[in-house]
């Protein structure tokens, strides 16, 4: 075998590592910028809610530092369409600059629904959650429990 050929697997695997090496820390890199996921878990209290557009509802409390106690969730539509429901678009308000869109459907009777946010801007940009809404203990008080993720490069 000459001497060249007995170089050839040396260099192939070579170069294997070196693009494992390369690819495995682009893989690594596209990995932590996916952004950060998890589960949410709200409470919101809608004693300010009256079903109409623009009423809105207040959270008590939360896990994401992001959605701190005190944001708004404004409803742009009034219940009620279709009958025994609230079927609306919503702003998730932390405060100027920093909220999120989405849309909320609500069962009237059962106080059971879903909510789902697409995007935000400020400190709730990328924001995407599915969230089920169901009654909580304490007067108007209803639960967000679901996913939610940060989708980077927003």
């Amino acid at each position: 075998m000459s001497r060249r050929f007995r170089w050839l697997p040396v260099g192939i695997l070579s170069a294997g590592a070196v693009l494992t090496l390369s690819f495995g820390s682009h893989i690594t890199a596209a990995l932590a910028s996916d952004g950060r996921s998890g589960e949410v878990h709200i409470i919101k209290n809608c004693k300010n809610y009256n079903y109409m557009a623009g009423s809105y509802c207040t959270i008590e409390s939360s896990n994401l530092a992001e959605i701190p106690k005190g944001t708004t969730v404004f409803y742009d539509q009034a219940a009620g369409t279709p009958a025994g429901m609230l079927d609306s678009n919503v702003v998730l308000s932390v405060k100027t600059g920093d909220w999120a869109v989405g849309r909320c459907t609500l069962d009237g009777n059962t106080g059971l629904g879903l909510c789902t946010f697409s995007d935000g801007v400020g400190s709730l940009a990328g924001f995407q959650a599915r969230v089920a809404v169901a009654p909580a203990p304490g007067a108007n008080n209803f639960s967000w429990a679901g996913r939610y993720h940060f989708a980077q490069g927003n």
